[in-house]
């Protein structure tokens, strides 16, 4: 799934607060490191970066998606997922 694609059917959203944080540290990790972030002017650790991104779980700006066909966790921007009608 990419980040501008609509979530295919079958895809759920999981309360970040059900994961324990070694996993949800992990999938943070693949998400910003993988997504290749950039956060402007300031460098900011990966550790940094986890924690922002977690942040914006707790916040309700992103959510955790499950991908039960392929088996894949992902992170998604709650307003992107909105735009295409999606309710997480």
């Amino acid at each position: 799934m990419q980040i501008d694609d609509a979530p295919d059917e079958g895809v759920i959203a999981i309360p970040y607060e059900r994961l324990d944080k070694a996993t949800l540290d992990a999938i943070a990790e693949d998400f910003v490191t993988r997504e290749g972030t950039d956060y402007g002017d300031v460098e900011y650790s990966l550790q940094d970066k986890i924690a922002q991104v977690i942040e914006q779980l707790r916040r309700g700006e992103a959510t955790l998606l499950y991908d039960p066909v392929q088996q894949t966790c992902h992170i998604q921007l709650t307003a992107t997922l909105r735009q295409f009608g999606w309710q997480p």
